[in-house]
């Protein structure tokens, strides 16, 4: 039997032998609509894994700018030398990667791929923590939206560049077709969406908490900076500090309505700010309370709900 093998219905065949022809693709007048609606399938998730895999970078690129702002002490005009260098170079980065997916998520594709773009909500929290570390307030949605059509734009004219040095040098050996100059074109860009600003402020607050707790304990007192009155408000020449920020963000966060179809992500998110709020004031107040018998240094247990309660001096 070396010459036969079992078919699936388990009936011996031969394996040598002709082979039968292909059978011929029949074709009607419904097989161009079918055809046309596969190519389109192909389009899409072609697309898709583009956006997925830039908005993973752009995630990524987005951690890295927030790593580097928790390195800042203190609030102030100017963020440090170095972790500017290191805000603006990653931000070049972004620009590009958003200058790329931004033809694929023109119109209706915006909303369409909006589960893919979730590294918007992660650059959101970038912008709006290196906006809150200079200024002490919070960059709101009109005053960001334009921020990251800039991004997209420079990253456009970056690419577009770049070809046209690569032009210039073929240009220079070989003869080419005229091309007009790409300035007179306007790159596309897109907009935030109000949920991805609403959830990327959401995620501001653990940074703010986390921002609170180290320059605290490195520095010995909470972060914060002048009053608008320039430290002379009428009621206290004290200025306000980070507590008094983030009880504001608690309370508009709970004043806001929720749209029924975002309910669970909204409650998630909202209890994690909950306890962020917590932990900075109970941070505050142990500062006040107990600041005397801390030693230089010393970084509060954030981790259990009963803080302060275990750590009676003996």
């Amino acid at each position: 039997m070396s010459g036969f093998k079992r078919d699936w219905s388990g009936n011996a065949k031969r394996r040598d032998g002709p082979k039968s022809a292909p059978k011929q693709v029949v074709r009607n007048a419904y097989t161009p609509m079918f055809e046309s609606l596969r190519d389109e399938l192909d389009e899409h998730h072609d697309r898709r894994e583009r956006i997925v895999k830039a908005s993973r970078d752009i995630t990524a690129l987005s951690k890295k700018i927030i790593f580097s702002l928790q390195r800042v002490r203190k609030i102030e005009n100017r963020l440090p030398a170095n972790i500017q260098s290191e805000v603006d170079s990653r931000l070049a980065e972004i620009s590009k990667l958003l200058a790329s997916i931004a033809p694929e998520i023109q119109g209706i594709n915006r909303y369409r791929y909006s589960r893919s773009l979730m590294c918007l909500e992660e650059l959101v929290e970038a912008l709006t923590f290196a906006h809150y570390l200079r200024t002490q307030t919070l960059i709101s949605y009109a005053e960001l939206d334009p921020v990251v059509q800039d991004l997209t734009r420079k990253g456009a004219t970056s690419e577009d560049q770049v070809m046209a040095d690569a032009s210039d040098t073929a240009g220079s050996t070989t003869t080419t077709t005229e091309i007009p100059p790409s300035s007179t074109i306007e790159p596309p860009t897109f907009s935030l969406t109000q949920e991805d600003y609403l959830y990327g402020v959401f995620d501001l607050t653990g940074e703010m908490m986390r921002f609170a707790t180290t320059s605290t304990a490195l520095t010995g007192t909470m972060a914060g900076g002048q009053t608008e009155n320039g430290g002379s408000d009428g009621e206290d020449d004290e200025p306000r500090t980070i507590v008094q920020d983030m009880h504001e963000l608690g309370t508009f966060f709970e004043m806001l309505p929720v749209a029924p179809g975002n309910r669970f992500q909204w409650d998630k998110k909202l209890e994690v700010t909950r306890q962020s709020v917590q932990k900075v004031e109970r941070l505050g107040y142990d500062r006040i309370i107990r600041g005397s018998e801390r030693p230089k240094g010393w970084v509060p247990d954030l981790s259990s709900g009963d803080q302060g309660q275990g750590d009676e001096v003996e």
